[in-house]
């Protein structure tokens, strides 16, 4: 399975996650601590999606090689300053492609998405709900796999003006009717509010104070002060270090980060 993050909060540098923390995404891509499901090590590509600005559109950069073959990203995160990103490492399942395209996170307007897990029986299984979207933007998917096309089902929700929150799960119960026993951890961000859900796959949440340093994790340059009010969210595939606050995200879960707090919400009933 692939490995993801997720942060919102005061601006900091993806660096800190993506190749300092103890347990950073780097190390989690070879030495990852809990595939199950299949796989050893997440070398299909790797792709991390941040916002300059507030109220600016992501940035992206992905590739389709191994994040420890990439001598571009480590100096780009190191210079980047951002509230809020998701970055992911890939373990494609066997038969789908391994392309650039394939890689999360998925874009569009102002959201950020990354799929950790597998739909079962795809593409079959995807068949009927992938029926309500238009011809055309079945024809010009990025890639034909069952994350972008999971991508393109949450995208033609969130346009229609459809709560996050609420998009989010109700995607996840009709694929889950669709395609048992399919794992579902989604990561969705538009730089405001912070998604993540737990299906089948384990997902952890750190809350920090603003102004806080957390080992491995430190603010970026311009951060508030400690003591100043609000929090930091990071949501992980597996934490990326040993701080005791890390707290592990129940199974069929959501969390919803915005600047008014986390909040952790079952998915098996009414979401809103």
């Amino acid at each position: 399975m692939c490995r993801h993050i997720g942060y919102l909060g005061e601006p900091v540098s993806p660096a800190e996650a993506l190749f300092r923390a103890p347990h950073s995404l780097l190390v989690q891509s070879y030495a990852p601590a809990d595939m199950r499901g299949g796989g050893s090590v997440n070398a299909d590509g790797f792709g991390l999606g941040w916002y300059p600005g507030p109220g600016s559109p992501p940035l992206r950069h992905r590739r389709s090689t191994p994040l420890w073959t990439d001598e571009t990203l480590p100096p780009l995160a190191a210079a980047v300053t951002s509230g809020a990103f998701v970055a992911a490492v890939r373990n494609g399942t066997t038969g789908l492609p391994v392309t650039e395209a394939a890689a999360a996170p998925f874009t569009a307007g102002p959201w950020l998405f990354s799929h950790n897990g597998v739909v079962r029986g795809y593409p079959d299984s995807l068949a009927e709900l992938a029926k309500t979207l238009p011809v055309t933007e079945l024809l010009t998917l990025e890639a034909p796999t069952d994350s972008v096309v999971l991508w393109a089902l949450l995208r033609a929700r969130l346009a229609t003006g459809e709560d996050p929150l609420t998009a989010v799960a109700e995607l996840i119960l009709a694929v889950e009717a669709a395609a048992p026993g399919s794992r579902l951890n989604f990561l969705l961000t538009d730089g405001a509010t912070l998604i993540g859900t737990t299906w089948t796959h384990a997902l952890s949440v750190l809350e920090t104070p603003a102004g806080s340093v957390v080992p491995g994790l430190r603010p970026g340059p311009g951060a508030p002060p400690p003591g100043t009010p609000g929090s930091n969210v990071w949501l992980a595939s597996e934490p990326l270090d040993g701080d005791p606050r890390w707290r592990p995200v129940p199974d069929h879960h959501a969390v919803r980060a915005t600047a008014a707090g986390v909040d952790l919400l079952p998915l098996t009933q009414e979401t809103s």
